[in-house]
């Protein structure tokens, strides 16, 4: 089957030249066929993700074409303003898949609202809010290197679409030719019969305007001082994060030469991920040549934001998404507390694989901490359930391990603008009373206990990595460990048992040892990956540090 379906896209008159070279390249390579066309990317609900090349296990027109066309089979049953808003980043391809998607949709009959020019996710996200659209539709692959692109898909409340919504889309995925299905028009075609319009300025003023507006302290900024390095990693970050730090009053700001406009090959960071630190690198020694207070990086899409504090030693120390999830938790809390704009009844919401500290943060200032399944479309539907019952005022802030933070309801995904804002914000704060962030954290750990979060990664790649990833869990699941590194496993919570959790049905085991440790193990939901969290706690961090090397050497045969 594969080896018929390399023969007709090799014969298929449209394809164009790159495409038509790489077939050409492996005739005759029935590895690198079946590679290409055994399978096929699966839409899920985190849209689709993969290489780029031709093929229909790779991102290319064709793919992108057809998982569009079951975009706008779904759309059509959904009644509303009949209108998607489109969004790209950098990637090789973005801006290609992006105006072919708008193609198909003008050509089924629906209305597309577009960005003239690339911006990040929570752009996207509150562009389908503004125009009251039914989808919303970003062409990134994340934090994947180069050799990735991916597409995203949004309900009509700007949240990552439903587990319902996209078995619908897939199930007319599945109906669709990937070649010959799907309905297009020329982009040219579309704006010319009103079909295609571009996001208007009032849009972008009203997205800028949402975040500067859940500023804690209005105003701190322009007297504080504070002296920023900033790498928007090739990204779409340069111009939204510049723009909201310059209007609160950050303009002491020194971009990453390298890494300030966009680059979809990635050439100094071949992962641009804020997690890592080599995507950081680049920053850190400019920081430290300039005498930065602080250093930020934001991920192609500009969802996640990573950043090195300045230490009161003078050298530069990364901080941690859990590490930054708890100071921003106690920054918003403390402020609005101070400023008297704390919500009654206040809600703030984490994922299950992130750190208990905050817990202890919320507890302390009195706020209800809701847990959720990892990926931000459930912080977003606990946003939504806020606003179905009138109290949406009640968020006050939402985080994951994962480097992704929001505050406020204006978009229902991470928002590294945000996230920007109020870390520089917060590191003002704390520069402008004689403090800095990193005394701050220091003094939640002695006040709270020294937490350490690591993550472990595994990787599966190849057709059978799927299968080797089901089976470990499998595996796990039916012979549990009764201990870990020599502590006693005191309960396991495996999250497919949502009776048990109160949670949605996942591919989630958590490991609760005596001693507070926690172990979590999850496939990822992106790549062929499976991914472990270890929650120690120990007198200082030596402790901590100890005994998740125990865990994680004692779990690693596991997952072999």
């Amino acid at each position: 089957m594969y080896q018929e379906e390399y023969r007709r896209w090799l014969d298929a008159e449209l394809l164009d030249c790159d495409l038509k070279t790489e077939l050409l390249s492996i005739e005759g390579d029935d590895e690198a066929i079946r590679d290409r066309f055994a399978v096929s990317l699966k839409f899920g609900t985190a849209g689709l993700r993969g290489t780029l090349g031709a093929g229909t296990n790779r991102m290319n027109i064709w793919v992108v074409r057809q998982a569009t066309q079951g975009v706008a089979d779904w759309v059509r049953t959904q009644g509303g303003t009949q209108t998607v808003a489109i969004s790209y980043d950098s990637r090789l391809k973005g801006y290609t898949f992006a105006k072919d998607a708008a193609g198909v949709l003008a050509a089924n009959g629906i209305r597309v609202v577009i960005y003239d020019e690339l911006m990040p996710v929570p752009a996207l996200s509150f562009a389908t809010r503004y125009y009251k659209c039914n989808a919303g539709i970003m062409v990134t692959a994340s934090h994947n290197p180069a050799k990735y692109n991916g597409y995203k898909a949004y309900g009509p409340d700007g949240c990552q679409m439903t587990d319902d919504a996209a078995a619908v889309v897939y199930d007319a995925i599945q109906k669709t030719d990937v070649l010959t299905g799907a309905k297009y028009m020329s982009f040219a075609e579309g704006v010319e019969k009103g079909l295609i319009r571009f996001v208007g300025d009032d849009c972008k003023k009203a997205f800028y305007e949402a975040i500067e507006s859940r500023q804690v302290r209005p105003g701190l900024c322009r007297t504080a001082g504070l002296k920023l390095v900033y790498s928007p990693l090739n990204g779409t970050g340069l111009v939204p994060v510049t723009h909201v730090l310059r209007d609160i009053g950050i303009t002491d700001i020194t971009i990453v030469p390298e890494q300030e406009y966009p680059n979809g090959y990635f050439t100094t960071c071949p992962y641009p991920n804020p997690e890592i630190f080599e995507a950081l690198e680049k920053g850190l020694e400019l920081a430290k040549k300039v005498g930065a207070d602080l250093m930020l990086a934001t991920d192609p899409d500009a969802d996640r934001v990573g950043i090195a504090m300045k230490c009161p030693d003078g050298t530069y120390e990364l901080v941690s998404g859990n590490e930054m999830g708890v100071l921003l938790l106690d920054y918003i809390c403390a402020g609005r507390i101070e400023a008297g704009t704390m919500p009654e009844n206040p809600v703030a919401v984490m994922s299950i694989v992130s750190t208990p500290l905050a817990d202890k943060v919320a507890e302390h200032y009195g706020v209800e901490l809701r847990h959720t399944l990892t990926g931000f479309k459930w912080i977003g539907d606990q946003i939504a359930k806020l606003e179905e019952a009138g109290e949406v005022e009640r968020f006050i802030f939402g985080f994951e391990e994962s480097y992704g933070y929001l505050a406020g309801s204006y978009v229902r995904d991470k928002d590294a603008v945000i996230g920007a804002m109020l870390i520089c914000e917060m590191a003002a704060y704390y520069r402008s009373i004689g403090s800095s962030v990193k005394e701050r954290l220091e003094a939640i750990y002695a006040e709270y206990g020294r937490y350490l979060n690591k993550v472990d990664s595994f990787e599966f790649p190849g057709l059978s990595g799927m299968d080797k990833m089901a089976g470990i869990m499998g595996t796990l699941r039916e012979t549990p460990p009764a201990e870990i590194a020599g502590r006693k496993v005191s309960a396991v919570r495996d999250y497919l048992q949502p009776e048990k959790t109160g949670l949605p049905k996942a591919d989630v085991l958590i490991y609760d040892l005596e001693g507070a440790s926690t172990v979590v193990v999850r496939p990822s939901g992106t790549e062929p990956k499976i991914k472990m969290y270890f929650t120690t706690k120990g007198r200082d961090l030596a402790e901590a540090e100890a005994v998740k090397d125990e865990l994680a050497e004692a779990m690693s045969p596991l997952l072999s």
